[in-house]
């Protein structure tokens, strides 16, 4: 009996090793093929080695990679084109702590054969949302902008919209982080709604 337990306790002792081998080994090559976590890691080095100028560089190049890292995703949140629509690739662009506070820009263009126009813009931290939010905030302030306080998928938003030149613009503000803009023209403005309903302001809110 004595030697059962043994045999169980050493069978134990090498199935721990191999796991705490094996998570170690997935972990140091997720390190390793991730360019933040090398570039982070490379700062801490010369952090402790009192070479904070390259601490601060490596440091400042690992936010910027973030901030690609989250453009990217951000991206993949524009919507695809609507029934006889086409749409030209996504663009995006990660500005640096000096421009606009570190925000990041994700946009895509939409038309139509037959003229339409519109575009779609998603921008984190943009200098312009307490403006925005202010007039969601107050229909007077809105209203004195031309525009109409609606939720949108449960998102207050600020519409304007002139039915004379058929061009309108949709104004959301996501998170209280994020700056959603739809304008459009030839259009007609329930093609304005669809677009901006077809926005996943959820996946938006947890980037």
């Amino acid at each position: 009996m004595k030697r059962k337990r043994t045999i169980y306790f050493d069978s134990f002792i090498i199935l721990s090793i191999f796991l705490t081998c094996f998570f170690s080994q997935s972990v140091f090559a997720q390190e390793e093929s991730d360019d933040v976590l090398t570039t982070i890691n490379e700062a801490l080095k010369q952090y402790k080695l009192g070479e904070f100028a390259g601490a601060i560089s490596n440091l400042d190049y690992a936010t910027q990679l973030i901030r690609q890292k989250r453009s990217e995703r951000m991206q993949a949140l524009l919507p695809e084109p609507l029934s006889g629509w086409q749409a030209k690739p996504a663009t995006a662009q990660a500005l640096g702590t000096a421009v606009f506070g570190g925000g990041v820009t994700v946009s895509r263009d939409y038309y139509t054969n037959k003229g339409a126009s519109l575009s779609i813009e998603m921008v984190s931290d943009s200098p312009v949302l307490q403006s925005i939010m202010t007039m969601l905030n107050n229909p007077m302030f809105a209203g004195a902008a031309g525009g109409v306080i609606k939720t949108v998928k449960r998102q207050r938003a600020m519409i304007k919209y002139d039915e004379k030149d058929r061009k309108g613009e949709i104004d959301i503000v996501v998170a209280s982080r994020f700056m959603v803009t739809v304008k459009g023209h030839g259009l007609e403005r329930e093609t304005l709604l669809k677009f901006a309903e077809s926005i996943d302001f959820d996946g938006l809110a947890r980037n």
